[in-house]
């Protein structure tokens, strides 16, 4: 029988072949080379974005888990977790509020607009989890539990499969792989600590998993510091750790009163420090290349509401793969679709005229200084800013696969990058420098050239989309290298809640003009972030100030700043405020 079958296979399909060493085959780098995306109630897990999963390790009743989880959403969670079905160690103690449980959580989802995970601990409960719930937690305890983890696969739902206490790395992965071949491919893994000799913390939380991981398997990495240390003062530092290390979402247990929890209270972070907790990883994700938008709710709504004959799309610069393309998908997602243009006009023109929807603009870098165009342009057009994302930018040497550094003649990139690698490349002064337009074209082109010799300075994402090697990773001369994108669009958003306002003004050709305006800020304590003076179209040495405010100068306690700036300035225009 073997033996037809193999005669019937042509040499074209024997091509496509591979044979998958690995026990784990289906949840293998192997299998499938690209990141896996698993999405909870509209939000990715897998991508550029940190998310944040928080709430009580049970829910005790409707007051406590709604309080919860109106907290950790202001600080930024985007996901809410608390068990209904608790397996503990003694018999006696509290065993959640089963059914009534799953009620509060479909009720807290309805309220609030957070997707809803818990743990199944039973075949038995699957009908009620796929009734009131987005996503169903294995817990360590059931980690090898084959019977529910064959039942969660055909259930079809995400999944959040969590290490077992005393597991290997390769049983977990083959505990994904009774998940995966009963046809469900939407699991997060879920390191919470391993049980070791260790008694300082609860359990010894295994770091090393996530690198790991990222080359075994391309399923996404969820970190779950609490049932890793056990101790509150302990979870913040290694959530940190965790995003550092590259996990793609953090569970966190947050409670209001941890003192008269019914469980694990020792762990649960209050509100303000889990907020905390966020602020710390909003400043740490970009280093990594990733995101924590606490917006992302926010955005789903605005998109959802888009009117279905809108374009749904992002004009950005350059080509696939550039870093302006890097910052439309860490700031949008997969929801809207990407656009390429070849100029910063083409991008506010597109957006103008309604055929794209947003527009990603860059506005200043942290080395080079502002994108003096793009201020210039924001002056003429009368569009509003909605949003902003940082973007670090980290340059590799990329070229086709098997190359040698010794082999390569030329080197291409823009002035820019070149720039930002002169220490790098003054290595090798034998080696041809190319100027080319932009990171993503340079890739491109010694792509189609097929040109062995040449390599490419672009971005990993470029290397990814046009299929190359990267030879050498971060060879810019300063890590500090960011850049900062606006999105524009032609109608402001209606968030009720906004941290910055972007405003332009002029004043009058007298001496201490600039001065009085800049006392208003001062007497009403609104720092500004940025200021920056530029000509104003057609009119020779008239200047037009743009200021960015920590403020959000359309709130009513405000009225009183507008009316002072508008008598002390000549021209006053709120960009956006976000």
């Amino acid at each position: 029988m073997n033996l037809v079958l193999e005669n019937r296979i042509t040499e074209a399909q024997k091509e496509k072949i591979s044979h998958i060493k690995t026990s784990h085959k289906l949840v293998s780098r192997e299998f499938k080379s690209e990141n896996t995306q698993v999405k909870i109630n509209q939000v990715v897990i897998g991508s550029d974005r940190i998310v944040l999963i928080a709430g009580p390790c049970a829910v005790e009743s409707h007051d406590q888990a709604m309080t919860i989880a109106k907290e950790v959403k202001k600080y930024g969670a985007v996901l809410f977790r608390g068990g209904a079905y608790k397996p503990r160690s003694s018999p006696y103690s509290f065993q959640g509020l089963e059914e009534e449980g799953l009620k509060i959580l479909a009720n807290i989802r309805e309220k609030t607009g957070l997707g809803v995970v818990t743990e199944i601990t039973s075949v038995s409960q699957a009908d009620l989890m796929m009734k009131y719930v987005d996503a169903v937690q294995i817990g360590a305890r059931n980690m090898q539990n084959f019977e529910l983890l064959k039942c969660v696969g055909r259930m079809g739902m995400p999944v959040v499969l969590k290490r077992g206490l005393a597991s290997t790395i390769q049983e977990w992965l083959m505990s994904a792989e009774y998940i995966m071949a009963e046809g469900n491919s939407h699991i997060i893994l879920c390191e919470r600590g391993i049980r070791t000799f260790e008694p300082y913390t609860r359990n010894t939380l295994d770091l090393s998993a996530i690198p790991v991981l990222r080359q075994l398997t391309h399923l996404p990495i969820m970190i779950d510091p609490s049932h890793a240390t056990g101790i509150r003062e302990k979870v913040s530092p290694m959530a940190r750790a965790a995003v550092a290390a590259g996990a793609d979402a953090l569970m966190i247990e947050v409670h209001n009163d941890p003192d008269k929890a019914l469980s694990d209270g020792a762990q649960s972070l209050y509100p303000d420090q889990f907020g905390q907790l966020a602020r710390d990883i909003y400043v740490i994700a970009p280093v990594v290349g990733k995101q924590l938008d606490f917006d992302y709710l926010k955005k789903i709504e605005m998109i959802n509401n888009l009117d279905a004959k809108e374009s749904k799309t992002a004009a950005f610069i350059g080509e696939y793969g550039s870093y302006s393309h890097k910052a439309s998908i860490g700031y949008f997602g997969d929801e809207i679709k990407p656009v390429s243009m070849k100029t910063f006009r083409d991008i506010f023109n597109a957006v103008r005229h309604g055929s794209c929807q947003y527009g990603v603009v860059p506005l200043e870098n942290s080395l080079s200084g502002s994108i003096h165009e793009n201020y210039d342009l924001l002056q003429e057009y009368n569009l509003k800013i909605i949003g902003e994302i940082t973007i670090r930018v980290k340059h590799a040497l990329i070229t086709h696969e098997n190359v040698l550094k010794s082999d390569i003649k030329r080197i291409l990139g823009p002035p820019p990058a070149l720039s930002q690698c002169r220490n790098y490349l003054d290595q090798y002064p034998d080696i041809e420098i190319v100027p080319v337009t932009s990171t993503s074209s340079a890739v491109r082109q010694i792509k189609d050239s097929g040109d062995r010799q040449s390599a490419a300075i672009g971005s990993a994402m470029a290397a990814g989309i046009f299929g190359m090697n990267i030879l050498e990773e971060s060879i810019e001369d300063n890590p500090r290298n960011y850049t900062r994108f606006a999105i524009i669009a032609k109608e402001k958003t209606d968030y009720k809640k906004v941290t910055k306002t972007s405003i332009i003004f002029s004043t009058g050709n007298k001496p201490g003009a600039l001065f009085e305006v800049m006392k208003v800020f001062s007497e009403y304590e609104i720092n500004l972030v940025k200021l920056e003076s530029r000509p104003m179209l057609g009119k020779p040495w008239e200047y037009m100030f743009y200021a960015d405010l920590e403020a959000d100068i359309g709130h009513p306690d405000f009225e009183p700043v507008m009316d002072r700036l508008k008598e002390k300035s000549e021209n006053l225009r709120v960009l956006g405020r976000y």
